[in-house]
C-alpha cells in the first residue's frame, strides 16, 4: 500500500478521512493540539507552522500522496486573531504545496465554500471569488498560493458538513441535538443556504480529487438549504422536540466575522468525475442508524 499523508487527523474531517483512507492506503497523519490514537493509522504530532519540523515529517514519511485538512476554520476565530490563523491557513499549506512539488506527488487541499460573497449563487469553480469574513480571505490567499507553487494541487471547496462525532471533535449537529433534547430555544437562519454533505462524502470527494483533480473543484451536495429547514429535517429523521425550534435571520445576530447569504455550490463538475451523494434527508438517516 502505498503511504497517503493526512494533517488535522484530530478534526472533523480528518478523522472521517482517515477512516475510510485507511481501507486504501498506508495512512500517516498529524495532529497538533489534540492528541488522537486512530486504529490501524500512524498519528504523530507536527507543528505545520514549522517549516523545519514540516520538511522533516515529508523526508521521513516519503508519501506518495497528501490531503491538507488542517486548519483554523472557526470564521469568529480567524476574525479575532488574524496572525495565528494565517500561519496554519495560509503559511502552513502554501509550504505544503512546496514539498508536495517538490515530491511531484498528489496533493489535495481542503477550502471553502466561504470565498464568496454569497449574492451570486450556486457558484461555479471559475466563479469570482468575493470573501466576506477573514477566514474566507485567508483560504483564498492559501488556494492562490498552492497553485502557484504547484498547478497540480486539487483545490477542494467544502460546503458545510456534518456527520457523527470525533474521538476529539463534534460537527455542528450534535450542538442542535442537544439544545432541542433539552428543550432550549434553537434560533436557526432562514436566510443563510448552504449545500452540505456528511464528512464521510466529503472525504469520499476528497480521495477521489486526488487522484482525479488539478486545480479547484467543488465537493458540495445536490441540495441547496437554509440553516432552518435543515433543522426540521433534523427535528424528523432524529425524532426531537420541535417547539424549541425558531426561525432567525442574519441581521438579528451579532458575530464578529460577517457571513454571506447563500455560498450554495454547482457541484457538476465533481458529479462527472464520479462524485456520488445521497440526500440530506438520507445522510443524517444513515447517521441515525449507525448511532443506534
Amino acid at each position: 500500500m502505498k503511504k497517503l499523508l493526512i494533517t488535522g487527523a484530530s478534526g472533523f474531517l480528518g478523522w472521517h478521512l482517515c477512516e475510510l483512507a485507511k481501507q486504501e492506503w498506508e495512512v500517516y497523519a498529524t495532529y497538533f493540539s489534540h492528541d488522537i490514537d486512530i486504529p490501524g493509522v500512524k498519528t504523530i504530532k507536527v507543528d505545520l507552522t514549522d517549516f523545519t519540523e514540516l520538511k522533516a515529517t515529508f523526508n521521513e514519511i516519503q508519501p506518495a500522496g497528501l490531503v491538507h485538512t488542517a486548519a483554523q476554520s472557526q470564521p469568529n476565530f480567524c476574525q479575532n486573531h488574524p496572525e495565528e490563523s494565517h500561519a496554519i491557513n495560509v503559511t502552513a499549506s502554501c509550504n505544503i504545496a512546496g514539498l508536495c512539488a517538490n515530491y511531484s506527488i498528489p496533493c489535495a487541499f481542503t477550502s471553502t465554500d466561504l470565498v464568496f460573497d454569497g449574492l451570486n449563487a450556486p457558484y461555479k469553480e471559475t466563479d469570482l471569488v468575493n470573501p466576506v469574513n477573514l477566514y474566507g480571505e485567508q483560504k483564498v490567499l492559501a488556494e492562490q498560493g498552492m497553485l502557484e507553487r504547484y498547478p497540480q494541487t486539487a483545490v477542494c471547496r467544502m460546503p458545510l458538513m456534518f456527520g457523527n462525532a470525533t474521538p476529539t471533535a463534534t460537527s455542528f449537529i450534535q450542538g442542535f441535538i442537544q439544545i432541542l433534547k433539552e428543550g432550549k430555544e434553537l434560533n436557526l437562519f432562514i436566510d443563510e443556504f448552504r449545500t452540505p454533505v456528511s464528512a464521510k462524502t466529503a472525504a469520499k470527494g476528497l480521495l477521489l480529487a486526488l487522484k482525479k483533480v488539478n486545480g479547484i473543484i467543488h465537493l458540495g451536495g445536490k441540495e441547496r438549504i437554509s440553516r432552518y429547514d435543515f433543522g426540521r429535517l433534523l427535528v424528523e429523521v432524529f425524532q426531537l422536540p420541535s417547539n424549541g425550534l425558531k426561525a432567525a435571520r442574519q441581521k438579528d445576530v451579532k458575530m464578529s466575522a460577517p457571513r454571506p447569504a447563500d455560498v450554495s455550490f454547482d457541484s457538476s463538475k465533481a458529479f462527472a468525475l464520479g462524485y456520488q451523494t445521497l440526500s440530506i434527508k438520507e445522510e443524517l438517516t444513515t447517521l441515525l442508524i449507525g448511532n443506534g
